[in-house]
């Protein structure tokens, strides 16, 4: 009999990742979408008729507790949060309802439902934010600088209380920056390869960025999603970092995407302090020994690799336009 799935946030660039790496594989995929007045299932239109979709909020604990008891499943991977740091400062009460309580939500309806569900939850990097060590490790203390970063804290926190008070299977993946070409435009990495691909294709002719020494830990979401899949195959929960292991500066992504293009970045890139972010995190890579070691994950792809890709996306899918 093959594995049922229930994942929240399907239509995320995670989620839907996350659904073609289980239907490969087999499973029956359940995925909860948020009702709302416009429909928001582009991502997955290309498998959409082959999962099942469940209507369902983070805010709403019957629906979430409907959702299990209609799906029955084995895992259950919380893929759904506000995750745009800047909008967590706009709105930090809607991020903690979201990022924060929903998985107390999610937690809850798991144990009165179906507690014997693998339950996965996807922590962030954010909850570092500044970090008293670098690379940072699964004992790292956290010390989060915005209001995402610490509803994924609180969030993170649970799962293991939940995982420790009722035993049950709940394990979280410290995830860092991944990316993919169903990234959005907000996200400065998916905002840099567009806007190489928007000044070669002279649609533009200048691309504004923030601060230009950031450093990131970034690595593709297709990674990332394979990782989270098999920290629900071990025998017992545990908690893991899921990143790249490097560290490189938007500078360094700037300078891919534009050789990508065969143009020169300075020629084209300015900094508007408009865009820097408040208590910029600058620090900020994982150490994947242990998932590496007991898992035997790692990335497949570097990131001049995975820029390269996203460029010849964004070129495509202009070129269409």
């Amino acid at each position: 009999m093959s594995k049922r799935a229930l994942i929240t946030g399907l239509t995320g660039q995670d989620g839907s990742y996350l659904a073609e790496l289980l239907l490969e594989k087999g499973y029956e995929v359940f995925g909860l979408v948020r009702r709302s007045s416009s429909s928001n299932l582009s991502r997955i239109a290309h498998f959409a008729k082959r999962v099942k979709i469940l209507s369902g909020d983070l805010l709403d604990q019957p629906s979430l507790m409907d959702a299990i008891a209609i799906a029955q499943p084995d895992e259950i991977y919380n893929l759904a949060s506000q995750s745009y740091v800047p909008l967590s400062w706009t709105q930090p009460a809607l991020t903690a309802e979201y990022t924060a309580l929903g998985v107390s939500r999610l937690l809850d309806s798991i144990r009165r439902i179906h507690p014997k569900a693998r339950f996965y939850q996807a922590s962030s990097s954010e909850v570092f934010g500044q970090p008293n060590e670098s690379p940072q490790t699964e004992l790292t203390a956290f010390r989060p600088r915005n209001p995402y970063g610490t509803a994924k804290a609180y969030a993170h926190w649970l799962t293991i209380n939940y995982r420790e008070h009722y035993d049950l299977y709940a394990c979280c993946g410290i995830t860092y920056t991944h990316e993919s070409p169903r990234r959005g435009s907000e996200f400065v990495f998916r905002k840099i390869t567009q806007g190489a691909a928007r000044i070669k294709l002279g649609l533009a002719s200048e691309l504004k960025l923030g601060n230009l020494d950031a450093q990131r830990d970034w690595c593709y979401a297709r990674d990332a999603v394979e990782a989270m899949w098999l920290m629900m195959q071990q025998e017992t929960p545990d908690d893991f970092i899921i990143g790249s292991g490097t560290t490189h500066s938007v500078k360094e992504l700037v300078d891919f995407a534009f050789q990508a293009v065969g143009l020169d970045w300075q020629d084209y890139v300015s900094v508007d302090p408009a865009f820097y972010r408040p208590d910029e995190a600058v620090q900020l890579v994982g150490c994947i020994d242990k998932i590496r070691d007991r898992l035997g994950w790692e990335p497949k792809y570097d990131l001049a690799a995975l820029v390269t890709l996203m460029v010849e996306h964004d070129l495509r899918l202009l070129h269409n336009t």
